[in-house]
């Protein structure tokens, strides 16, 4: 029998090549019904795994926990056993005005306002999602006829420090952050993105995130997930992985 990954808790061929990531293992199962035959094959700390197929490939739904240490490790684990292709499908709040709750947010790069990425490389290195992926999402968002926004988005570590700076030690400092990263571009704020492109890059893996605004600019609170919302970004983020599968089946016929 394959040895199991110690964090992860799955072995060679428990999971696919290609693998969609929530944060929360309660997601999972929700992921997993858009998947042909998916199966839970394990539930180890943070990593709840199902795997399925798409088109004949096997496809997996990993949950990663919230943050990004959780977050790479699971990429390094998973990369061990083959994974290529990584993709994103959490929640964000907006710093824009202009995004809503259950628009979707595809991150062409991330802001690295959060630390585990400088355990891999200089905060002068970018995190930026594959261009491959962008791509995908852009054509399945678009094909859906679903309200989405594409740019910049930025990662942070504490998440209350950005909902509620009133409460914190600092709060002018935090309040003028989090209004310079709105000026400047900013789409929305995560937890995961800029770890996950990091070190998908420098294991020469694709990766990509989709988002579901959960919390309007200035609302100061996180929204409850509307399933229906919910429902919406998964189908998006299964159209845009079959695209992959396709691009990649026609590369591979070459």
């Amino acid at each position: 029998m394959a040895e199991k990954k110690y964090h992860v808790g799955v072995a060679k061929g428990d999971v696919g090549d290609y693998v969609l990531v929530p944060g929360d293992p309660g997601r999972v199962p929700a992921i997993a019904k858009y998947l042909d035959g998916a199966k839970e094959v394990a539930f180890s700390r943070e990593y709840r795994t199902f795997t399925g197929s798409l088109d004949g490939v096997p496809v997996s739904a990993i949950s990663s926990g919230m943050g990004g240490p959780s977050v790479a490790i699971g990429v390094e684990e998973l990369a061990e056993l083959g994974v290529h292709t990584f993709l994103r499908v959490g929640t964000c709040g907006a710093a824009q005005p202009e995004i809503k709750m259950g628009d979707l947010v595809i991150a062409i790069g991330s802001v690295r306002s959060e630390g585990t990425p400088n355990g891999y490389v200089p905060p002068e290195y970018p995190a930026i999602a594959s261009l491959d992926v962008v791509n995908a999402l852009v054509e399945a968002a678009s094909a859906a006829k679903v309200p989405y926004h594409v740019g910049v988005i930025r990662s942070v570590d504490a998440l209350y420090s950005d909902l509620v700076p009133e409460r914190m030690p600092r709060p002018r400092h935090l309040r003028e952050e989090l209004d310079m990263w709105s000026r400047a571009g900013i789409l929305s704020n995560d937890m995961e993105s800029s770890t996950l492109f990091i070190v998908a890059r420098l294991r020469k893996l694709r990766a990509g995130t989709i988002n579901l605004c959960v919390d309007e600019l200035g609302a100061g609170e996180i929204h409850h997930l509307d399933p229906s919302y919910m429902d919406r970004m998964l189908k998006v983020a299964v159209d845009a992985l079959r695209r992959l599968i396709a691009r990649d089946k026609d590369a591979a016929d070459r």
